[in-house]
């Protein structure tokens, strides 16, 4: 399981004392915004990691912090969140087997901090950093079959998104037996695999 955290803010309802997901359209004065301290990300972490290890005990869990910069919050509170979220990750893979952290955010920050890998809004990464970023998840975490797999499937998928000057042609129609080939050879195979 892949679980990616973006911010250690949060809004209180001051009516219940609750930490919601959404306001509902209360008025913003009912809140009061806090900074989660790292001993709650870890209470939290760890009743997600027992819960779902109750489901399923030999889960793998791959933990990353969002290379989505929070700027609303500003820039300062937007790294304290961030650096909240990474140590009490440290601190819950240190006492968890199974549990792994790729630096999503620090490739993003280090390795790709030229604002030429963001989009216009200079915020979230633009598509040359997602493959980066992508691209050293999966030869990190995937096996060679399933990076093979992923291949084998990326080009199925350009070939369904080809868009033909002629649909008559006997091109065309070799083209599509072709690609229906590969389909099948590859769904016999991984027989989850839809398209």
């Amino acid at each position: 399981m892949i679980i990616t955290l973006g911010s250690s803010w949060v809004y209180r309802f001051l009516e219940s004392g609750k930490i919601v997901a959404n306001c509902h359209k209360v008025p913003q004065h009912k809140f009061k915004k806090e900074l989660l301290p790292i001993t709650e990300i870890n209470k939290s972490l760890s009743s997600i990691i027992s819960l779902i290890r109750k489901v399923n005990p030999d889960i793998n869990f791959i933990f990353t912090v969002s290379p989505v910069r929070h700027l609303k919050d500003g820039f300062i509170e937007n790294q304290q969140s961030k650096s909240h979220l990474i140590s009490a990750l440290h601190q819950i893979i240190k006492k968890q087997e199974n549990t792994f952290y790729f630096p999503s955010y620090e490739i993003m920050m280090d390795e790709l901090r030229d604002y030429r890998f963001y989009k216009e809004d200079m915020i979230h990464p633009n598509q040359i950093a997602v493959n980066y970023i992508w691209e050293k998840f999966y030869k990190n975490w995937l096996s060679d079959e399933a990076i093979d797999l992923k291949k084998q499937v990326i080009k199925i998928q350009r070939g369904l998104e080809h868009k033909p000057f002629n649909t008559d042609s006997n091109e065309y129609r070799e083209f599509l037996s072709s690609l229906q080939k590969k389909i099948e050879a590859l769904k016999k195979k991984y027989p989850h695999i839809t398209f």
